[in-house]
């Protein structure tokens, strides 16, 4: 099934919503790029982080699927209300005290966070250097960096990150991941070794405490 937009007028979108808000998107990748620092100093604050978490998916949800992909997509706004709703979950964690931490350890979930949040700031360049010139280039403050940026973010949180908050990140890498090998969105590929990441390190396995699991094993021995 095709896509209900032409390459032409997915770029014009963005070349759109970069000259409308290039200051925001500035403002946006200044702020991330401290929150990052924090994290990687472990002096984040959870309410920061995850208030950050949320401004970003209400942004993409709101202002680029309500306001700007709506005009070439009429599911964009089943994805603003997903989107939405991701933003309502980290505002949860951002107002219940002792939820999460987000901060640099030397696991194999921790390092993954830190190369997909890197990643995410990196991939402004990365679009603006590929195929497409800048403003008709996705940039920051779209859902796909927000989408790495969150990957990065609960592969370093501690303890491990409730399921549910993988959900939409994960259904997003699907689908965006699809429409990059399509549209030729280079940096977008990257959220394939995100699911990946994000299913090793973010599925029933890792939340189960090791009690659990050697009681398991010891049962279906």
């Amino acid at each position: 099934m095709g896509m209900p937009f032409t390459e032409t007028q997915f770029l014009d979108l963005f070349g759109a919503f970069n000259t409308a808000f290039w200051p925001v998107l500035a403002a946006l990748w200044l702020v991330t790029l401290a929150a990052v620092v924090q994290i990687l100093r472990g002096r984040a604050s959870t309410r920061a982080i995850a208030g950050l978490a949320a401004l970003h998916w209400a942004w993409s949800g709101v202002v680029y699927h309500g306001v700007f992909f709506s005009a070439i997509n009429p599911a964009a706004w089943i994805f603003a209300a997903v989107f939405v709703v991701q933003a309502a979950a980290f505002a949860v964690i951002a107002v219940v005290p002792g939820r999460l931490t987000f901060a640099w350890r030397g696991t194999p979930a921790g390092v993954a966070g830190v190369v997909v949040l890197v990643y995410s700031l990196l991939y402004p360049a990365l679009a603006v250097a590929g195929a497409h010139d800048w403003p008709r280039a996705p940039a920051f403050g779209v859902p796909c960096p927000t989408t790495l940026f969150t990957a990065g973010l609960l592969l370093s949180a501690l303890p491990a990150a409730p399921r549910w908050l993988f959900v939409v990140p994960v259904i997003w890498s699907v689908v965006a991941g699809s429409a990059a090998v399509l549209l030729g969105i280079a940096p977008d590929l990257m959220l394939f070794p995100a699911i990946a990441a994000m299913a090793v390190w973010g599925g029933w396995w890792r939340h189960r405490p090791l009690s659990d699991r050697l009681q398991a094993a010891h049962v279906k021995s």
